[in-house]
């Protein structure tokens, strides 16, 4: 690990470590947001950020910010963000890393008793994951203003609580949601795991991210009709989850063409399913599927959207089964990089002879959402193997103290740069 950087290395892996034990006990590393567990690792955040320096409050939207007042007030800040919840039994480094980075940038400022010209801020932003609400990005869509009521609105299937009422305890004040929304962001940037090989196999230090793919997650229910297992003869089954097992073959084969006709970075999982009535002694009746659609060019994606339906029609013909439902829950336009941001990362990379490279991100991050109401770019750290969303996701801490360092100079160059 290099010892010539201006973050404390040490201590930042340390608090990324003991964050990381801040898991569902049978389940590591699981923290998913508007969980119990969640909350006690923003606790934890929190007394992290204040150490650092920072005043901490939760917006209406239930994301938690640190921020530190800078020489002059009416500057707009400069944010650094990312998020802290996990998908279930996910890794250390999604989504942490690019906080408690952050947190380490603002405790280095705090120790050499640095006085920005900006004020800067640390978010922690709400569910950045699909959360059970079948929904992604929900603190980062507050702060665009993009988090609808009919959202709000959308219910946990197993708890039947609804969005409005989970940000609620959270912290949040989902009534006047509105008010999480800013204007008052001078550049956002964040740092996060690249979820890729390309870094590692390449044997660079720090990937400068140029867009990030749109994604769109489409549901789509599929009903049949209820019988008994054993006394319903086969010619007379509509089995939906014959049908639906077909639609996903099809999904499959349209996103595989799509990947290869060349317009980038393209692709489509089938990743949830819910099977009614679930039960080993009847014919599936109704079965919804959630799609995750990924594209770095927006023709491209609405294309996919509007032939898939006939598509899936097609290949469930003679099922008995039908599609009742086929609809967008979500819709995230690609997002591209500030060029401003861009050189200046590339500006601060070069300050400590990080070896790097411009990189498109397939995976979604809140930094799309920040995109759409203020200067907005991130930076990738290595991935070993390109594992994420496992317990196996592994960075080193050479690694992430790269990306804080990269952050660092980062906002001393943005703060003399920026009006």
């Amino acid at each position: 690990m290099r010892t010539n950087l201006p973050i404390d290395a040490t201590r930042l892996w340390d608090d990324l470590m003991a964050l990381a034990e801040i898991t569902d006990p049978d389940r590591p590393w699981t923290r998913r947001a508007f969980s119990t567990v969640f909350l006690e690792g923003r606790a934890y955040v929190a007394r992290r950020m204040r150490e650092a320096g920072l005043t901490v409050r939760l917006d209406t939207a239930g994301n938690m910010i640190g921020r530190r007042e800078g020489r002059f007030p009416g500057h707009k800040a400069i944010v650094l963000g990312s998020h802290t919840d996990t998908v279930p039994d996910g890794g250390r480094f999604d989504g942490t890393a690019g906080v408690m980075a952050g947190i380490a940038v603002a405790r280095s400022l705090h120790r050499d008793g640095v006085v920005l010209d900006h004020p800067l801020e640390v978010i922690d932003c709400l569910a950045e994951e699909v959360s059970i609400f079948g929904l992604s990005c929900i603190g980062s869509r507050a702060i665009a203003g993009q988090l609808s009521t009919e959202q709000l609105r959308r219910q946990a299937p197993d708890s039947h609580e609804i969005l409005h009422d989970a940000i609620n305890r959270m912290g949040g004040d989902a009534a006047d949601v509105g008010a999480a929304r800013r204007d008052d962001i001078a550049a956002y940037l964040e740092l996060h795991i690249e979820q890729g090989p390309v870094l590692q196999d390449e044997g660079r230090d720090i990937g400068i991210v140029t867009a990030i793919s749109g994604i769109t997650r489409l549901e789509i229910v599929i009903e049949g009709q209820a019988d008994h297992a054993g006394t319903t003869p086969m010619h007379l089954r509509r089995d939906a989850l014959v049908a639906a097992a077909a639609a996903v073959t099809v999904i499959r084969k349209d996103a595989q063409r799509r990947a290869a006709a060349g317009h980038g970075h393209f692709v489509a999982t089938v990743g949830e399913f819910r099977v009614e009535p679930n039960a080993g002694n009847v014919v599936p009746s109704r079965v919804t599927l959630l799609v995750d659609a990924r594209a770095e060019e927006r023709s491209f994606m609405e294309g996919f959207v509007a032939e898939l339906p006939p598509l899936i029609e097609r290949a469930i013909s003679g099922s008995g089964a039908e599609i009742t439902s086929f609809r967008a829950i979500s819709d995230n336009r690609p997002a591209l990089s500030d060029p401003l941001l861009l050189e200046v990362l590339e500006q601060s990379t070069e300050k400590f002879g990080f070896a790097a490279r411009r990189m498109a991100s397939g995976a979604g991050h809140d930094m799309a959402w920040f995109s759409r109401v203020a200067p907005s770019a991130m930076i990738f750290i290595p991935s070993r193997d390109g594992r994420s969303h496992t317990p196996e996701e592994w960075t080193e801490p050479g690694e992430v103290a790269a990306g804080a360092a990269v952050l660092h100079q980062a906002v001393l160059y943005l703060d003399k740069l920026l009006a």
